[in-house]
């Protein structure tokens, strides 16, 4: 798709959303194989619905089925098993949600979900739940409705934009969102949760940088799970937003096939060092329904942060935390280190 597009277009983030690969019936092709190898993954993306950017879909050969970019955007057949364990709402999200597109599971933050579209859907998602709505983001109302419930509060100081992904707003339509919530006296700073610097970097435009920096203290939080996905443009497009003075963390998610190694998960935190980008959490992968094949187990992932511990500079390590349901919050996943 790259040798067919014209350098203006495939850097044009409005073309990369539009041309996403994201029809069942496309699978045939891009996977190159038969429909009857790729019925069942056709099925899958009737109920959790997928897109790949052309950008994401050149960073990985779509035929080889161990690609570890390849595992974390196709459908597979795994997610639909009735056999497999795990819940839709495995944080108890929906339980926490007092006004539509609004959670506050801590007493100090909430987190707004702006959107529940995607420029790449990650398989492991612990928000596929929203998959099965129309692609929609909150309205006038709905936002001015999470405002009202914001400023009855005493206690939050600090709004979490997620999704979904932001940044697949436009950027008055988001900037309009960050300024009615930045309005409000009592919130001090905003973070925004975004996979975009990996699956569409192109979407980090100055434009976007200046109307984000209008509105600072903001936090930008990306999720880069494997080497392979810091490559020239990614790394450009977090220096845009370090160079106009937003810091960006970078919250990793275990999983197997893609990064449960001591060398993979190295080479990450390496890559993410030289483009200043922070390492701040690696994630247990969320018992989300459908999410058993990139489950890896707890001493293992402990086994590979003592293997870092030991070899890899203290900058370059995140805290590897299992998030759990309901207010109880990111549980320190670590083990006792003997001298």
């Amino acid at each position: 798709m790259q040798k067919r597009a014209q350098p203006k277009q495939w850097n044009d983030w409005r073309w990369q959303l539009r041309n996403r690969v994201r029809l069942p019936g496309g699978l045939d092709e891009l996977l190159g194989t038969s429909s009857e190898q790729v019925g069942p993954l056709r099925k899958v993306a009737r109920i959790y619905r997928f897109a790949i950017t052309p950008y994401y879909l050149s960073l990985f050969d779509p035929r080889d089925e161990s690609d570890p970019i390849r595992l974390q955007c196709i459908p597979d057949a795994r997610e639909i098993d009735c056999e497999t364990g795990g819940t839709e709402d495995p944080l108890e999200e929906e339980t926490h949600s007092p006004v539509p597109g609004l959670i506050q599971r801590y007493r100090d933050r909430c987190l707004v979900t702006v959107t529940n579209r995607c420029a790449v859907y990650c398989r492991h998602c612990n928000r596929k739940r929203l998959w099965r709505r129309r692609e929609s983001c909150l309205s006038d109302v709905e936002v001015e409705r999470i405002a009202r419930h914001i400023e009855k509060s005493h206690s939050i100081r600090e709004v979490i934009f997620s999704g979904g992904d932001p940044l697949t707003l436009s950027d008055p339509r988001l900037g309009k969102i960050l300024a009615r919530l930045r309005s409000i006296p009592r919130i001090e700073v905003l973070r925004l949760g975004s996979r975009i610097p990996a699956v569409m970097p192109m979407r980090i435009t100055d434009d976007l940088c200046r109307m984000l920096r209008s509105h600072r203290p903001i936090w930008f939080l990306t999720q880069f799970n494997h080497p392979r996905e810091i490559t020239r443009e990614a790394a450009d497009a977090c220096d845009r937003l370090l160079s106009a003075g937003i810091p960006v963390l970078n919250q990793s998610v275990l999983l197997r096939g893609v990064n449960d190694n001591f060398r993979t998960m190295q080479d990450l935190l390496y890559g993410l060092e030289r483009i200043s980008v922070k390492p701040y959490y690696l994630f247990h992968c969320d018992p989300v329904q459908g999410s058993d094949h990139f489950q890896v187990d707890i001493w293992e992932g402990m086994r590979i942060m003592e293997q870092l511990w030991k070899s890899t500079s203290g900058l370059c390590l995140p805290r590897y935390v299992a998030d759990m349901p309901g207010t109880k919050g990111k549980v320190p996943l670590q083990p006792v280190m003997l001298l």
